[in-house]
This record gives C-alpha cells, structure tokens and sequence, in this order.
C-alpha cells in the first residue's frame, strides 16, 4: 500500500505560499492553504510583475533567481501564461527623465519607443527579451492556486494563522482564530511583511515592511504602447536627488507605475492598507512627464494603491526550517522579488519537505538559522 500523503499546512495566500502549495501537491503531498484575507490580495496583486533573469548576479539570490525566471518560462507553457495572466518577453531600458523639461525634447534620443515623448536622455538598454519578462501578478498567482485546486487537490481555507502546534520539538498542526485545528505534518509560513507579527518567527528574525506605492493607467490609445519596461532616474522640477520610479506596460493595454517606498508600519489587515495621497499623485505626475499617452484625459486611472514589500535586515529572504521546530519552515522576505522568486522557493520548499533536501536551490545562505545567537534587539 502506498503511505499516507503528507499533510502539509502552507499558511499565506501570496505568490510565495500558492507556489509551494502548488509545488507541494503536484508531488504528493496533501495541502492546506491557509490566507486571512484573499488569494494575492496584497504585494503579490499589486507588484509589477517584474521579472528578471540575470539582475541579482553576484549576490546570494543569484542561484535563486535564474531557476526562478527559467521556471516562469515553463510555468507559462504549462499553464498557458500568456492568456491566463500576461506573461511575455521584455525590452526593458534605463533612461533619465527631467520633470521641468521640454515635452518633445526625447525626439532626438534614438531607439526611444515612441510613446515615450517626454524629456528624456541617457537611454540604455538594461534587459533583453531573453533577460527579462512580466506576468500580471494577481493573476499568476490566482491561475497557479486554481490548478492547485482543480488538479492536485489543494484546500484553500480563510481563517487566521494563531499558532503553530508543536509536540516534543515537532510541529503537529496549525491552530486558526476561533480554535480550528488542522493537523499537519509540515507547516510552511508564507507570511509576508506579517511574518512581523507572528511570534514563532519575530522571535528569531525581524522582518518589515517597505510601503510601496502603484498606479495603474488605461491610456487611450493601448496599441501606441510598445513592451518597453522602463526604469527611471527621475528629477523632480522643484530639485532634490532623483527618484527611480518603474514604468510596466501590459499585454491588456493597462500601463502600471510604481515607486515612492517607505518603511512604515504593517498593519493588522491587509485590506486596510492604503497609500499616502501625496506620493501617488506623485506617480501620476511621472506618468504625464514620460508620455502624452498617460497624461490625465488621455489615460483613465484604474487603480491607485499601496503594498509591503517584506524586507530583511541583510536584505536575503528566510527559507528553510526553523531552528528547534522540526517540520516548520519560513519562506519570507523576498522583497522586491517575490514574483520573480516565487516559483523556485515553492518548488525548493516541495523538495525540502517531501525528499529531505533540495536540488533546484541550495537554501543554506537564506536558513532561518542565520539568525541563532544574533536575535535582534527590540
């Protein structure tokens, strides 16, 4: 007879915690998603959906990063990528922009899209169609959960994660708000910029959240948008250092914009999170400034929001099992990231907990236990 599957408690509903649950039952393994609020609900349906191939070489996500972006690539043939949730090849340009210029100036740069008409110079190409590619987050991750679902059987729950049940240094279930229990034999917490507020994991490393803000814009004229990522150094007309607002188009017309972080606090829920006013009117200025196409009259404005990035203090995620608590592991941290990384830590994480280790990614640099002897002062 074939031994029971293991029952696995994947607790967070963004890419991070749907790509493992994902990975998780495609090999066997009995999954129960636990989120609090809804599926992709924050950074992970609110990010730009940026991927890159080769821009974290050199550091310690390299490994992590190139089976991530090359995981997309299948991902996006098994799944049909490019109609379920926007997945397609780059151009992607650096280019400067000077907010008191002169609308037209960029005419003279050459190779710049069309569409960008703004005053702009220093253009250079930074990424190519075979280094860099987009998804629409939200719905990569909604299309990964609902193949979860439908094909290998992952059980979504709503409720919130309360505590993690540990027997003789072995998890043995998951304890929801309102006593719920569900026994498991693994947990893994996905918790985002929240794995600050839960105290099996604040307790050994400190993760925050960077408020990033976003725009989204439905010009007018969508076909004039060529698939041109643009990363901006960007001079307000009042002066000061440069901002470095991003600029995505997307297959469906849509045009997002994102920048303007800052550390502040989490909040309880994810559903209160809101923006600050000034700095997405910010965003909408950027926009104007880089091309007629999305000044206001020309582009409506379909989203304004706000998201938390979750940060380390040594700016690499925390994947793996955590120290005394055998079967529970974090997966957390991934920063700006996570939409690229999502796909190799959930198929990493699968490994690790299924077959005892990992080949696709060695976790070893990003172990909680980094963090044992050096607890954080409060």
């Amino acid at each position: 007879m074939d031994p029971q599957p293991k029952r696995v408690a994947v607790c967070g509903g963004g890419v991070i915690g749907v790509c493992t649950a994902y990975f998780l039952a495609k090999k066997g393994a009995a999954v129960t998603l636990i989120e609090k609020s809804s599926v992709a609900c924050a950074a992970s349906g609110k990010s730009g959906g940026f991927l890159a191939l080769d821009w974290c070489d050199g550091g310690p996500l390299s490994s992590l990063a190139r089976a991530s972006f090359n995981l997309h690539r299948s991902l996006a043939e098994e799944l049909n990528g490019t109609e379920s949730y926007g997945y397609r090849p780059l151009t992607t340009l650096s280019l400067t922009i000077t907010e008191s210029g002169k609308q037209g100036q960029s005419s003279r740069v050459q190779n710049l899209p069309s569409w960008v008409d703004g005053p702009a110079r220093d253009l250079r190409a930074i990424g190519s169609t075979e280094t860099t590619a987009q998804v629409h987050p939200q719905m990569f991750t909604k299309t990964l959960l609902s193949k979860a679902v439908e094909k290998y059987g992952v059980e979504l729950v709503i409720g919130k994660v309360e505590s993690v049940g540990v027997e003789e240094g072995r998890v043995d279930s998951v304890v929801l708000e309102g006593g719920r229990v569900i026994e498991s034999d693994s947990v893994v917490l996905a918790l985002g910029p929240w794995s600050g507020k839960f105290e099996m994991l604040s307790s050994l490393f400190r993760v925050y959240g960077l408020r990033a803000h976003s725009i989204v814009l439905e010009p007018k004229e969508p076909v004039a948008i060529t698939p041109h990522a643009l990363f901006l150094s960007y001079y307000p007309a009042q002066g000061g250092k440069p901002m470095d607002p991003e600029v995505y188009p997307r297959p469906s017309g849509e045009v997002y914009l994102c920048g303007m972080s800052s550390a502040v606090e989490v909040p309880e829920d994810p559903e209160q999170i809101v923006g600050d006013p000034e700095s997405l009117e910010v965003l909408k200025r950027v926009a104007g400034t880089v091309s007629s196409h999305l000044v206001e009259g020309e582009a409506r404005l379909k989203a304004e929001q706000a998201c938390f990035l979750p940060c380390t203090d040594d700016s690499v995620p925390v994947i793996g099992e955590i120290p005394g608590v055998k079967g529970c592991y974090a997966a957390t941290g991934h920063n700006c990231w996570g939409i690229l990384n999502g796909p190799a830590t959930g198929a990493a994480m699968a490994e690790l907990i299924v077959d005892g280790q990992s080949t696709i990614v060695d976790f070893a640099r990003f172990s909680p236990g980094r963090f044992v002897g050096r607890r954080r002062k409060s």
